[in-house]
């Protein structure tokens, strides 16, 4: 988990967030990761992370047993291409299928944003811990060309 964070904070621009006890994030947060592309280093407002890391289940996200000892999980926006490549299956029918999201080392649709274009990745390591970086980068990449369309 802390490579992954380390590779991402060495990505030109970005801006990884890790909410601390005492922070004015909800302590749900706390200990978890948020990745942004912000060559100012300043927080985006009014856009959402491209990938995270979570250490712990979330109330309406508990599929992927996060708080059972030693698991946490990526989550990456990877979009509808990407989703179908890596899926075989478009993002609106991921969620109709049955699938194990508690299955470690193995690329999955996100068990809640699946049909936006989030895949996850519980406890990547040797079967997806490369792809995982891959697909952050082309995360990121993706954030910056849509941060680069909207300021003039």
């Amino acid at each position: 988990m802390e490579q992954i964070i380390a590779t991402v904070r060495d990505f030109t621009g970005a801006l990884v967030v890790v909410p601390e006890p005492g922070s004015a994030s909800p302590e749900l947060a706390w200990g978890d990761a948020f990745f942004y592309y912000a060559p100012d280093g300043q927080l985006p407002q009014n856009v959402q992370p491209y990938g995270t890391v979570v250490t712990k289940n979330y109330p309406d996200d508990t599929a992927s047993d996060l708080d059972l000892p030693g698991r946490w999980r990526v989550n990456i926006h990877v979009g509808r291409t990407a989703f179908r490549e890596l899926m075989g299956e478009e993002r609106s029918h991921s969620l109709n299928r049955s699938h194990d999201f508690a299955a470690a080392d193995t690329v999955l649709p996100h068990p809640v944003y699946g049909a936006h274009g989030w895949i996850c990745v519980v406890n990547p390591a040797e079967e997806t811990g490369e792809l995982v970086v891959e697909l952050l980068r082309g995360a990121h990449d993706d954030a910056r060309a849509r941060l680069a369309r909207r300021t003039p």
